[in-house]
């Protein structure tokens, strides 16, 4: 079991950047593949960002690349996601997950460990 606590949501304006946190703990080892996923209100979860851990391959989704990396600190066992120029559509709960997969990091389905969420409000 992996335990993920995510921080560094809030309010911003649209433009701004934020930097969200996942803290891992656990059995780390067994989730090779990390992401982050985000839900709006009234919408399906989509994939947002995703990275491994052995090699920092990364995968982004076309509403976000460009303006969105996801990295992570090996020694700390936390993966962020440096979200820039910010937009109103952007607004939703951003989860951190843990996957025991290498590949496919895009779809929810193959992750096995999610954290709670933490809330990104984006204002026009």
């Amino acid at each position: 079991q992996v335990q993920l606590v995510e921080s560094g949501g809030g309010l911003v304006q649209a433009g701004d950047s934020l930097r969200l946190s996942c803290a891992a703990s656990g059995r780390t080892a067994s989730s090779p593949g990390m992401g982050w996923f985000r839900q709006a209100p009234g919408k399906e979860r989509e994939f947002v960002a995703a990275i491994r851990w052995s090699d920092g391959g990364t995968s982004y989704s076309d509403s976000v690349k460009g303006r969105f990396t996801i990295d992570r600190d090996s020694a700390k066992n936390t993966v962020n996601l440096q979200m820039n120029s910010l937009k109103p559509e952007d607004t939703a709960v951003y989860y951190c997950a843990a996957s025991p997969s290498h590949y496919f990091l895009n779809r929810a389905r193959n992750y096995n460990n999610w954290g709670q969420g933490t809330q990104v409000t984006v204002s026009s």
